[in-house]
């Protein structure tokens, strides 16, 4: 049972990191999770505080999630169009491009959600595309750095009770 759970924790983490990618699917709770499961044999021990502050790390940046393309599409003059375009764009742009699509949707979505807005000023939604975009990059980044660190994390937890565990 240890290594049926073993394998589902660890589809989990790599879930987690391809979810880093994905708006509807979040990264670094998905990554938890495998953590959780991981935790949750007999061959590894439970341990409760490093689950509680890895809890508390994916909630944090979920929450950054929704803050940081925010900020970006503020700061660079955009607004709640943009934002929503930016979210649309990705999904259409992976549909459509695959894994380039992961690039060009997010700020092709919100160059045409500002331009939706103001089709006087495209220089402006440009702009506000720019920035909206920024912030999906950096909140994607973000997202991905944490579901890594939780998959090397869980790979460190097997290594450590191998013994255990075969």
């Amino acid at each position: 049972m240890d290594i049926a759970l073993i394998i589902i924790g660890f589809l989990f983490c790599l879930l987690g990191v391809i979810g880093s990618f994905l708006p509807v699917l979040p990264g670094p709770f998905t990554a938890w999770i495998g953590l959780l499961i991981l935790h949750l044999t007999d061959a590894v021990p439970q341990n409760w505080t490093f689950l509680g502050i890895t809890l508390a790390i994916s909630i944090v940046v979920w929450i950054l999630d929704y803050i940081v393309p925010a900020l970006g599409t503020k700061k660079f003059g955009g607004t709640k169009y943009g934002m929503i375009g930016s979210s649309l764009g990705l999904i259409v742009g992976i549909i459509f491009m695959g894994p380039f699509g992961i690039i060009i949707g997010p700020f092709a979505g919100a160059f045409i959600g500002e331009f939706i807005r103001d089709s006087s000023d495209s220089s402006r939604a440009l702009k506000a595309a720019f920035g909206s975009f920024i912030g999906f990059l950096a909140g994607t980044f973000i997202k991905f750095i944490v579901s890594i660190a939780f998959l090397i994390l869980f790979i460190s937890e097997i290594w450590d009770h191998w013994g255990k565990i075969f």
